[in-house]
């Protein structure tokens, strides 16, 4: 009997061997090749390791067939089982099945059993229905005649709240017409519907005419609950557009400024009140969002009545005329030279009155503010459970085009697709904007014309920024009023070029008149007197700049927390509004610009050349070669101190109490820049005894305090950092390495490491 290798509990010996004797055969070599003793001698000894480790293997093998021949044995003795298993499984195998066969024929027979059970509920059930129905259509038919709409109204909707396919089926019609109705039921219940539905119009509108509350509720709610939802919000619009045309009318004559206004106002309060008062009672028998149907029959007559409005004050302002002459008249701006010293003119005549634009420019505001507080209040109230959608048409309404941009904006498309919100656009783009810029461009030129010097207090300015930045806040609070996002972000931009070339370059063009004639007649033509002229042009203008700027700041901040904004924009326009005023705000920056350039330019041509010999006077004969009694006498005496003051006070008259205060300060730092370089050069030519050096310092930190003191110099110590610096050099001691001083004291130098030694190398 062959023993497969893959039944013993381990390896054969030929198996484990097989690898390791090939290994021997491919080294042993051919004997017949053998020609010496050692290498017979070699050979034998390996064919009797060959033939040990054959022996070894083969007695392995046959140790191990006893164990595979035992399991063999006891495989055999399963046999019988296996067989008996096999048997009955066969045997359980047919009785499953003859019972499952015997299950499914019974199963079956059940099944059909209760299919036959639910056709006879069904059949049940739809008898009852068609039962149902047979009642709910006689006690329709009793109601009507008894003219109990209340009750007609239960019956009809029990009738309708059957499936169709019952109420048309071929049952119904076969069971359900009488003698008296022999219509199939569908057509009955629609001709009832229908009845209902004229007598219920019918009593709703006579209880309109006759302002009965009690009976336009009572028949206003039946509408819904017999499927004429439509029809009932139909009837019920017109009963409130009824309303609306019915109210009365304002008492004011057309030529008052508030009749357009006041018209408007009452139109949109009518609706508005509507609105609020119906709103619950229409969503609470129709349904969430129903209000908005009746809203656009609303607007619909809100479009006719704005119409006749709008064309009635076009015609009653003469508008287009007013359009007209502005075109012919613009604003004339103030371009010639100015004189020595601004004085006021008499304006010259113009066929338009800016004041009569004003008033045409607030009764317009005030009517489409109007407006735009009506619309704020519909989307408030008509938006708080209908779903938030993006407007899908910005060309009817581009003064709302920023809100399509933005996520989660309601649908507006109902209010903004109206005729009104059209002819509200038109008098913004036609007429609002183009009278605004006229009126604020004119205005700001008068107000150049009749500028006149404010010498009731100082420091010296005209009148022109507070006439101009007073008239500024109107115009702007007045735009704002309108609530129109897209007015204000095309009117801003307008205000912020006629700003631009009305003010700001007007104030400049005259500081330059004023530099080019000083340069132009020189110092030896002007005199003292002239001098002081111009100087003083100089400073008024200068400070109109300066107060110009602040009054710009607090106006946009101002306005940007005020409560118009809210009033009159919704939340999601609130924030792109007041982006647009800081944007307008940007004109500060232009104002500080100007600014900045005049102070230098006046500085340039009437200060600068007074202080090229400022800091040899201060230190003229002033010597830091010091032994103990003169620096005692010199400590006594300060007279750096007191010649520097002296110098700079007479340097600074007539500027420090003219100037405003951020002006001074911009003046006094270009005065510092010219004095300290010179100052840091003249100290390179000096000699220092150690004494010296102290007194140096002591005359440095008195002149800083000086300057400090005066209220414009906030940043006099920073511009002192490199003489302080040359101090510290000074005043090192004898024994100190400058070079390792100046990498290891953490100062932040100004000087560089070859100035701190030559500092150091003026001591004695």
């Amino acid at each position: 009997m062959s023993v497969d290798s893959s039944d013993s509990p381990r390896p054969s010996g030929p198996q484990l061997f097989r690898p390791q004797l090939s290994n021997l055969d491919s080294q042993r070599k051919d004997p017949r090749t053998l020609t010496s003793l050692p290498e017979l001698l070699s050979c034998l000894s390996a064919l009797q390791s060959e033939e040990a480790e054959h022996s070894r293997s083969l007695t392995e093998l046959l140790n191990a067939r006893e164990p595979i021949l035992a399991s063999l044995e006891r495989l055999n003795t399963l046999v019988p089982q296996v067989d008996t298993i096999l048997a009955d499984a066969a045997l359980l195998s047919n009785n499953v099945m003859n019972t499952a066969k015997t299950a499914e024929r019974v199963g079956g027979r059940v099944r059909s059993l209760d299919d036959e059970m639910g056709r006879v509920r069904e059949a049940g059930d739809r008898v009852g229905q068609v039962m149902d129905l047979k009642a709910s259509l006689a006690d329709l038919r009793l109601s009507i005649d008894g003219q109990d709409w209340e009750a007609a109204t239960r019956h009809c909707a029990r009738a309708m709240s059957l499936p169709f396919e019952v109420i048309s089926g071929p049952f119904a019609e076969a069971t359900v017409p009488t003698s008296d109705s022999h219509l199939p039921p569908a057509q009955t219940l629609q001709q009832a519907r229908e009845i209902l539905l004229a007598i219920f119009r019918k009593n709703f509108e006579q209880a309109s005419r006759l302002r009965d509350s009690t009976a336009t509720s009572r028949f206003f709610k039946l509408f819904p609950a017999i499927g004429w939802e439509d029809e009932g919000l139909e009837v019920y619009a017109s009963f409130v557009v009824d309303l609306v045309r019915a109210r009365a009318h304002t008492s004011s004559k057309t030529s008052s400024p508030l009749y357009y206004i006041a018209a408007l106002t009452a139109l949109f309060e009518s609706i508005a009140m509507i609105v609020d008062q119906h709103q619950p009672i229409v969503e609470k028998y129709y349904g969430p969002g129903k209000m908005r149907n009746v809203v656009k029959r609303l607007l619909s007559e809100c479009d006719r009545v704005v119409k006749g409005i709008i064309e009635g004050w076009e015609e009653g302002r003469s508008l287009k005329r007013k359009l007209s002459d502005i075109a012919i008249n613009p604003s004339i701006s103030v371009s010639s030279p100015t004189n020595r010293r601004p004085t006021s003119s008499t304006p010259e005549e113009t066929t338009v009155d800016p004041r009569e634009i004003d008033k045409v420019l607030s009764e317009l505001a005030g009517m489409i503010g109007r407006w735009s507080l009506f619309r704020k209040f519909l989307i408030d109230s008509l938006n708080d459970d209908s779903p938030r959608a993006v407007d899908s048409n910005p060309e009817l309404h581009p003064d709302e085009s920023q809100e399509a941009s933005s996520p989660d904006v309601y649908d507006t498309t109902y209010i903004d697709s109206t005729e009104s919100r059209r002819l509200f656009s038109r008098l913004t783009t036609t007429y609002y904007i183009p009278l605004e810029v006229w009126y604020i461009r004119t205005t700001i030129d008068k107000a150049h014309r009749l500028s006149t010097i404010d010498t009731s207090q100082l420091p010296c300015s005209t009148t022109t920024p507070d006439d101009v930045f007073y008239i500024l806040k109107i115009v702007i609070s007045r735009l704002l009023s309108t609530g129109n996002v897209k007015g204000v972000e095309v009117t801003l931009d307008h205000l912020r070029n006629a700003m631009e070339q009305n003010y700001i370059s007007v104030i400049r063009k005259k500081i330059d008149d004023v530099y080019r004639h000083a340069s132009s007649s020189g110092p030896v033509s002007w005199g003292e007197k002239g001098d002081k002229e111009n100087r003083v042009v100089f400073i008024i203008l200068l400070n109109d700049l300066d107060i110009s700027s602040s009054h710009l700041d607090h106006l946009v901040r101002d306005l940007s927390v005020s409560q118009i904004i809210s009033q009159h924009f919704t939340e999601d326009n609130q924030l792109i509004v007041k982006n647009y005023l800081t944007t307008f705000s940007g004109l500060i920056m232009n104002l500080r610009s100007a600014l900045r350039l005049g102070i230098e330019q006046m500085f340039n041509q009437l200060m600068r050349s007074k202080l090229r010999t400022f800091i040899t006077d201060v230190f003229k004969d002033v010597s830091y070669v010091l032994d103990e009694d003169v620096f005692a006498v010199v400590e006594h005496q300060d007279y750096v101190k007191k010649r520097f003051i002296k110098a700079w006070e007479g340097f600074v008259d007539g500027f420090k109490e003219n100037f405003t205060e951020n002006n001074y300060r911009l003046f006094s730092g270009l005065a510092l820049d010219v004095i300290l370089r010179p100052w840091e050069k003249f100290i390179t030519t000096l000699k220092f005894t150690e004494l010296g050096a102290i007194r140096f310092d002591q005359d440095l930190r008195s002149i800083m305090t000086f300057l400090a003191s005066q209220t414009a110099f906030g940043d006099a110590r920073e511009k002192f950092i490199r003489l302080q610096q040359i101090s510290t050099l000074l005043n090192l001691d004898s024994e100190e390495d400058v070079d390792e001083f100046y990498n290891s004291s953490g100062i932040t130098w100004k000087l560089s490491s070859g100035e701190a030694r030559a500092i150091v190398g003026l001591k004695l």
